[in-house]
């Protein structure tokens, strides 16, 4: 049985991220989700609903695209909770355009948020890890990020970005008990797909074989058997979650 792990989610309050924190908590970890600041009276909503719900998760500010504010969270993390030992780097935004049509900010964003930003919490998380010879880095990437999607340049480079880093941090960490790995959903079941048109959800869900969208607890299963103690041997992998929408090997 896992001892009691610490683990800190980042975009946690969101779909998919909640379900991973469930996921971890119903584990037996200690669960922090980070939160950005501005976001602050969802969060804590959030939090409210959550203990209502069984589930005591902690709340982390920061906005993970900043440096020097990503590593002030994870030392006050630290220094009130303790070491981090599963990171599950899952905090993201889109900002959609065809290429012909987006604006440089739109790509910075994304690719602020949704890459740098893991380059940002994990540096000071892994470092920790590889010290004290255990450690679980989970990166949560897109299917898109393997096959491109129109109008999405910004959002599938960053998630195609996303696995070039965990393959090269998965080198480093390898002989010192961390691993690191990927997992790729296809379209997930959540508050933001469920607004789209009736008409763009059945084109969307016509291309997926399985004829449906995920669930966010069937991605969470993916990054909870990741981040266990007996997981130990799977490292710089990609974990594709998409109902047969991307096929490779």
């Amino acid at each position: 049985m896992n001892e009691k792990r610490i683990a800190l989610v980042t975009g946690g309050n969101g779909g998919i991220g909640e379900s991973i924190c469930m996921a971890l908590v119903n584990k037996g970890c200690t669960v922090i989700a980070g939160y950005y600041p501005a976001d602050k009276e969802n969060a804590e909503k959030w939090q409210a609903e959550m203990k209502r719900d069984g589930y005591e998760i902690i709340l982390a500010a920061a906005d993970v695209a900043d440096f020097e504010q990503t590593q002030q969270m994870v030392a006050n993390v630290e220094e009130s909770v303790g070491p981090i030992d599963i990171l599950v780097n899952c905090a993201g935004i889109t900002r959609d355009a065809s290429l012909k049509k987006m604006e440089y900010s739109a790509w910075e964003a994304v690719i602020d948020t949704n890459l740098t930003s893991a380059f940002n919490v994990t540096k000071p998380v892994m470092i920790g890890m590889m010290e004290r010879g255990f450690g679980r880095v989970v990166n949560i990437s897109s299917v898109n990020g393997q096959r491109g999607q129109f109008g999405q340049p910004n959002y599938s480079a960053a998630k195609a970005g996303l696995h070039g880093f965990t393959m090269a941090t998965a080198r480093e960490g390898a002989r010192k008990g961390v691993t690191v790995n990927t997992v790729s959903p296809g379209y997930v079941a959540t508050a933001m797909t469920e607004a789209m048109p009736e008409k763009v959800l059945e084109a969307i869900i016509g291309e997926v074989p399985m004829g449906r969208m995920a669930k966010p607890a069937e991605i969470a299963q993916a990054v909870a058997w990741l981040t266990d103690d007996n997981s130990a041997y799977v490292t710089g992998a990609n974990i594709p979650v998409n109902g047969g929408l991307f096929m490779s090997f």
